[in-house]
């Protein structure tokens, strides 16, 4: 067996390794496996434990179960919504191949909520119209207000059904790269402390958000972006950080989410003066505008005194007069989180909300099969050999500044799917793996050696509430240079502490405290460089916006930032790549940028 200086370690072989087992995850594994290649999956949760599990309002694809629907008014919608930073080949694949993904995971067994008629319910989502915005679609697929949990569930069902390998409660440490070629990983089993080393042709890293670099966030403790971490001490590039999506009803003083299905099956916000609000900043759409219109729309109203509440710091968000019968059929989810959370019935009360961080439209920057690129050599899209990247981990960039609701189920599937065929594609299973390199892996298991052993005197704790307070005043809903060059030099300076972490617990069996020592140390990185692209994008565009410069610049940034870091010294260095403004095929037209109204 061979052995590190400090650990031994495990080798695998295996044809495609995917890290991560989330919507995405799960469906290349699925992909993979069923096309015959020998896949393993590596995750840091039991499956089901995902945050895939958490997604409640649905799945968007243009089925026409409800009405007149088409996939181009799909694509047009999700274009507009990303502010035209998505790039328009992607959008299209995506949104054209939805409906055959939904009714694949009908085919599966996800038990969606139905019709009268049998067909898959569907409900209203925020920035989801027809006929080219003239209309609202009913274009979200939905399993009552659990749908994720749904989806997640059936997934894992169908992989077990194909003897995938499940590597579970294994922590992804590092990457192993040679020559410019991803060749594996190496994981740490939280189970029995052993070390792993892995060999693939392919690695998918489907590893999720980094949502908890922020204080206030809808995602679960785990939603660290730990393959988005590995990526930069890699040497490659993140692509378009700055781009972080506030959902507009996290529950107030919480943060758990609310889905925006509750506005899509008639749900309405209001202000201290009882008024609905969004009827002035989204005439038509109202409060089914895109999360971002909505999110600070909702904190103009808290800053100009009209916030509910003894503190006027929160939003009402009413349903108590719909159906009582209704909300138990498709919202029993958020029904069950507003008692426990908010000690609400929402039956007789509205429900306090604020904006919450949600979700992250930046990531390893990737084509539409999911194949990994960096700039090289003058080439924006040249392709990182071995590397893939899925879902949001992933910047596709299906999302763009700005992701519509619903649209997260999607990308994860369809793209999960073109990974998995693009594995297929390129790897015959059981060919021949070249060595690894004698000492691959050792400059990973060092790092985890220096924080495993580390005695300074600051607790990781402290470190982290540091990052997040620093992220949530100064990076926010609302930007200005002056507040994010403050929080850049706050980030800096916290980063400097972790050669002063205080790690308590030296075991290598079920130590928490090393875990969440290493995931700080991914999220540090991480909004290191998203703060860096925040400071030099002086426009503001979806998620993104800056007081200071508020209006869209097409002529200067209708471009996708590349970040990379040093993390020696926890420098980041910026470039760019433009949007793809073309499609795939003729069958839709390049939707140029306009005005954005609702």
């Amino acid at each position: 067996m061979p052995t590190s200086p400090a650990y031994p370690i495990t080798d695998h072989t295996f044809d495609v390794i995917v890290v991560g087992a989330g919507g995405a995850g799960l469906r290349a594994t699925l992909e993979a496996a069923a096309r015959g290649l020998r896949t393993a999956c590596i995750t840091k949760v039991f499956p089901t434990r995902s945050h895939t599990v958490a997604a409640q309002g649905g799945i968007s694809a243009a089925l026409g179960n409800m009405g007149d629907d088409d996939w181009r008014w799909h694509m047009y919608d999700t274009v507009k919504g990303s502010d035209w930073l998505g790039d328009q080949d992607a959008i299209e694949y995506m949104c054209k191949n939805a409906p055959e993904a939904v009714y694949e995971l009908e085919h599966y067994g996800v038990p969606f909520s139905r019709t009268a008629e049998g067909k898959i319910y569907q409900r209203a989502f925020g920035g989801m119209t027809s006929h080219f915005g003239q209309g609202i679609a009913q274009r979200t697929a939905a399993a009552a207000d659990r749908t994720g949990h749904a989806i997640l569930h059936t997934l894992y069902g169908q992989c077990v059904k194909h003897d995938v390998n499940f590597f579970i409660e294994y922590f992804a440490l590092d990457l192993i790269v040679e020559d410019g070629a991803v060749r594996g990983l190496i994981a740490w089993n939280l189970d029995d402390g052993s070390i792993h080393r892995f060999r693939a042709h392919k690695v998918i890293l489907a590893t999720g958000g980094y949502g908890r670099i922020y204080f206030s966030c809808t995602g679960a403790h785990t939603q660290t972006g730990d393959g988005n971490a590995m990526v930069l001490r890699a040497g490659l590039p993140l692509q378009d950080m700055e781009f972080v999506q506030f959902h507009p009803t996290g529950i107030y003083g919480v943060g758990v989410l609310i889905t925006e299905g509750v506005r899509g099956e008639g749900g309405y916000l209001t202000n201290s003066e009882g008024e609905r609000f969004m009827e002035r900043y989204a005439p038509n759409a109202k409060d089914l505008a895109s999360r971002d219109v909505v999110s600070r729309a909702m904190t103009i109203e808290i800053r100009e005194g009209r916030g509910v509440g003894p503190k006027k710091d929160h939003i009402d968000l009413h349903l108590s007069h719909l159906d009582p019968k209704i909300i138990h059929e498709r919202l029993p989810g958020i029904t069950e989180s507003a008692r426990i959370f908010a000690g609400i019935d929402v039956t007789r009360e509205p429900i306090p909300v604020l904006p919450t961080v949600h979700y992250n439209m930046g990531g390893i920057p990737t084509n539409h099969m999911g194949k990994a690129l960096t700039l090289r050599n003058g080439n924006p899209d040249t392709v990182i050999p071995g590397l893939m990247a899925i879902g949001e981990a992933a910047c596709v960039s299906v999302h763009g500044a700005n992701r519509l609701g619903s649209n997260s189920l999607i990308d994860l599937v369809v793209f999960g799917k073109a990974a998995g065929m693009c594995a297929a594609e390129a790897v015959k299973p059981g060919e021949r793996h070249a060595d690894l390199p004698k000492d691959a892996g050792e400059d990973s298991l060092a790092r985890f050696d220096r924080y495993r052993h580390a005695n300074g005197g600051t607790p990781t704790a402290r470190i982290r509430l540091a990052m997040q307070m620093a992220m949530q005043e100064d990076a926010a809903v609302f930007r200005t240079g002056e507040t994010l060059k403050k929080g850049r030099s706050h980030i800096d300076e916290i980063y400097k502490q972790l050669p002063d972490i205080s790690v308590s617990d030296r075991s290598l069996v079920w130590n928490s405290d090393l875990v969440e020592t290493l995931e700080l140390e991914n999220l540090l990185q991480q909004a290191i460089v998203t703060i860096e692209s925040a400071v030099m994008r002086t426009e503001s565009r979806g998620a993104h916006a800056r007081e200071d410069f508020p209006a869209r610049d097409d002529a200067n940034w209708m471009k996708h930032t590349l970040a990379w870091l040093d993390p020696a010294t926890g420098s980041a260095r910026l470039d760019y790549r433009p949007v793809h403004s073309y499609t795939l095929t003729n069958d839709v037209e390049y939707i140029p940028p306009k005005a954005r109204t609702y």
